[in-house]
């Protein structure tokens, strides 16, 4: 007759502080108090399920009342008082499962078997599972006699919610933080169990196991037992994978090859082809999220250890992220984490999925696509309500002001934007000192609505539509490349696209001066490199980085380019102040221009 099976969570329990698992640093401050015989009266074990708390507390019960300690500090196994708690018939461990016995006359039975002196050993221990589960009038019970045991009684309190348990009871104990089990440990302690039980594993399904498990090594026990019964003494990878329903990284290495090729189609039939097989669309987002996220900590040498996975998946990865920029982890990843916030409240979640496909399959061949659609426009402060005397009739259009000396630069100004109240507006050079900032001697003469002197304005309703209108009539919408193969970059016909833009729209001061100041530098194929002075400055490159693009990739017949933007601060640009700085500085040097100002009732947008 065959014996009796046992699952491995029970039959492989440690029973020393050696065999416990990933918890090294814990166990020898445990046994060195044991072995410098200063003991607390009352433990406290938190972590997460199954990482060994109350294996710890039975294993340190065990080792205090142990008649011959070992040299490492390890019960001896062979004195009365290991061998009745081996027996399970010890009186001086006595355990209370608090989920189950939370009321105060539970608590009375402990106080009461407290009184009691040990018969055999030195010490009674009380261990006390789950003890967040006791009711507030449990824990005032358990209060007195926890802060003033007998010599002879210590408790040990073992819980996964820390944060439960009121502050009176933690004051008195000593606090123990279990942590969650490393994947490599998990590892071991599952190839060990495979050569005791005679099970052939491969060591990719043992990784799959134990990033199942979640850092909890009875989980991981359990999860290993299920794939070992499916797989009859043979654990595969394949087989572990369909046992435990976990996606496998080929499918998100074959979406790579998708995305690389911007092959929309093949990215769209591999998402058929997994909720084919009947993984959940959430679950899919999810998971590719990790993957990017497993991509990102790859390409960089110093974070490629923040991969839990053995050694041939991870090479895998550091190969496979070579392909990307590390901008475009952080964009998919983006678009990833919306699809993932939006899924519970969108009424059609397969075609937020194959979106979401779509615009990262873009990403490498157009402008970066906004992970929520268009970005919402910039608010301004709108001006306060003009007075019955200033606001012009609505049936009749609004008088031409007249043409009078002092008023001649407010006017011309008036005509660009619609009035509000003074406020900060995007920055410009501007030099202190002078009037008007300096203009670039290579630009072209621009007309008067360009000027970048500080803007003054007459409060005029009406001039607001006007400007709107005739700024939607020179907005020009960028028109996607035509050119269906990609040309060879060369760098010199690169240097001089790139110098072309500024003199193309000389509108855009900070920018154009940013890029007449240095070409970017090629980092890996068609992936640049630019080196920005500021923040301030970074943000309004990024901010016009698609038209760039735009522009780059029509001009040189490449839709590949990529610009990445750099903070280096060592270079050194002019000034940089806001319109209100502007005029804060002119009213520094020009006290009367604030008489001029209050006259005319004028306000800076």
């Amino acid at each position: 007759m065959s014996e009796n099976y046992i699952v491995s969570a029970r039959k492989y329990r440690p029973a020393s502080f050696a065999t416990v698992v990933g918890q090294q640093s814990l166990t020898h401050t445990l046994k060195t108090a044991i072995g410098s015989n200063k003991l607390a009266h009352a433990y406290l074990f938190c972590g997460p399920r199954g990482v060994g708390k109350t294996t710890c507390a039975r294993i340190f019960a065990k080792a205090i009342n142990c008649e011959h300690l070992t040299a490492d500090g390890e019960p001896c196994n062979e004195c009365e008082s290991c061998k009745a708690f081996n027996e399970q018939r010890s009186y001086n461990i006595i355990e209370l499962d608090a989920a189950s016995n939370n009321s105060v006359d539970d608590i009375r039975t402990i106080v009461d078997q407290v009184r009691i002196p040990p018969q055999v050993g030195k010490y009674r221990v009380f261990i006390i599972d789950e003890v967040h589960m006791l009711t507030t009038a449990a824990f005032n019970a358990f209060l007195k006699t926890l802060e003033e045991p007998p010599e002879y009684a210590i408790f040990i309190l073992a819980t996964t919610e820390k944060q439960k348990i009121i502050p009176t009871i933690l004051s008195r104990c000593q606090i123990y933080d279990f942590a969650r089990i490393k994947v490599p440990d998990i590892v071991e302690q599952l190839k060990y169990i495979c050569n005791d039980r005679g099970v052939t594993a491969e060591t990719a399904a043992l990784n799959v196991i134990a990033q199942k498990a979640d850092g909890a090594m009875r989980d991981a026990l359990s999860i290993f037992d299920q794939v070992s019964a499916s797989c009859e003494g043979n654990i595969t990878y394949q087989r572990a994978i369909e046992n435990l329903n976990v996606l496998d990284h080929d499918y998100y290495f074959r979406l790579d090859e998708a995305f690389l090729k911007s092959d929309i189609p093949s990215a769209l039939l591999i998402y058929k082809e997994i909720r084919e097989h009947g993984f959940d669309s959430q679950f899919f987002i999810n998971g590719l999220a990790q993957h990017f996220r497993d991509l990102m900590v790859a390409s960089n040498p110093q974070t490629v250890v923040l991969l839990e996975m053995n050694d041939e998946i991870a090479q895998k990865f550091v190969s496979q992220a070579q392909k990307f920029a590390p901008a475009y982890f952080y964009r998919v990843m983006d678009l990833c984490n919306f699809c993932d916030l939006n899924y519970r409240d969108a009424s059609n979640k397969q075609f937020l999925v194959e979106l979401t496909l779509i615009k990262i399959c873009q990403l490498l061949t157009g402008p970066m696509p906004p992970a929520g659609g268009d970005q919402p426009p910039v608010k301004k402060m709108q001006a306060a309500p003009a007075t019955a005397a200033q606001q012009p009739a609505q049936s009749a259009p609004a008088p031409a002001p007249q043409a009078q000396a002092p008023q001649a630069p407010a006017a011309s100004a008036a005509a660009q934007v619609a009035p509000s109240p003074i406020t900060s507006s995007p920055v410009q050079t501007y030099t202190p000192g002078h009037m008007m900032p300096p203009r670039p001697t290579a630009q072209p003469q621009r007309q008067p609505t360009q000027s970048k002197m500080p803007r003054i304005y007459i409060n005029n309703k009406k001039l607001a539509a006007e400007v709107a209108a005739e700024k939607a009539a020179t907005t020009k919408t960028p028109q996607a490349p035509t050119f269906t193969k990609n040309k060879p970059i060369d760098p010199e016909e690169f240097a001089k696209a790139w110098n072309a833009y500024p003199d193309a729209h000389p509108q855009d001061i900070i920018v154009t001066n940013a890029m007449r100041r240095a070409v970017p530098t090629l980092i890996s194929d068609a992936h640049y490199k630019m080196m920005s002075a500021n923040e301030g400055e970074a943000g309004f490159i990024n901010n016009k980085l698609t038209d760039i693009l735009y522009y780059l990739r029509n001009q040189l017949q490449n839709n590949t380019i990529t610009i990445e933007v750099v903070l280096d601060k060592t270079i050194k640009t002019p000034t940089i102040m806001t319109e209100r700085e502007i005029v804060n500085d002119i009213l520094s040097r020009r006290p009367e221009f604030a008489t001029f100002i209050k006259d005319f009732e004028l306000t800076l947008i």
